[in-house]
């Protein structure tokens, strides 16, 4: 993926809105810890426990997403009744990205692809 580049941008501080002459570029890796910490935020991992992968794809982009998934305490029962099945999580969570990165980006998001690579479970805090 080539760096985005936009031809011109309105100047904020002028109620007329005129134009500055001049680019703006932002190289792919800024475009992939981005999309990286998007991810983590939404999913409620830590961000070491993500990879983030972002071409250009049909027009727009295209974001490869893997990822531990968090879990409930396996010893909670009810907890492991209620939740949701991890396909339909995953579902969620892709129309949840491409939004949230189409936003951030600006970029039209063509597909989200994600891989789960392990649960992640909360750490429980031993009481003194």
């Amino acid at each position: 993926m080539s760096a985005v580049t936009v031809a011109s941008a309105t100047n904020p501080a002028s109620d007329s809105g005129s134009h500055v002459p001049g680019s703006v570029r932002v190289r792919e890796r800024v475009i992939d810890k981005i999309v990286r910490e998007a991810s983590a935020v939404r999913i409620g991992v830590p961000r070491g426990d993500v990879e983030a992968d972002v071409s250009e794809w049909g027009g727009g982009l295209a974001v490869r997403v893997a990822a531990k998934l968090p879990i409930p305490d396996l010893s909670d029962t009810e907890a492991i009744r209620a939740e949701t099945p991890v396909t339909a999580r995953i579902r969620v969570l892709q129309v949840e990205l491409a939004e949230e990165f189409a936003r951030i980006t600006g970029r039209q998001i063509r597909r989200v692809s994600f891989t789960v690579t392990g649960a992640a479970t909360s750490v429980r805090k031993r009481v003194r």
